[in-house]
């Protein structure tokens, strides 16, 4: 049970930074945190569901 929830992270950081994307497009004060934020999760997002689905499967 643990490893499906630990499986399934590195998308659900992935989703955050969308989220975040969205967050900016249909905000009403964009700043350059937000995409910083939102960039960081979606690199990290990628490369731990890569790393994790490894480790694991």
């Amino acid at each position: 049970m643990k490893n499906d929830i630990l499986k399934y992270l590195g998308i659900v950081v992935l989703l955050v930074g969308v989220i975040l994307l969205a967050v900016y497009q249909f905000g009403g004060n964009p700043t350059n945190g937000l995409l910083i934020a939102a960039g960081a999760c979606v690199v990290a997002g990628t490369i731990g569901h890569i790393v994790l689905n490894k480790l694991i499967s």
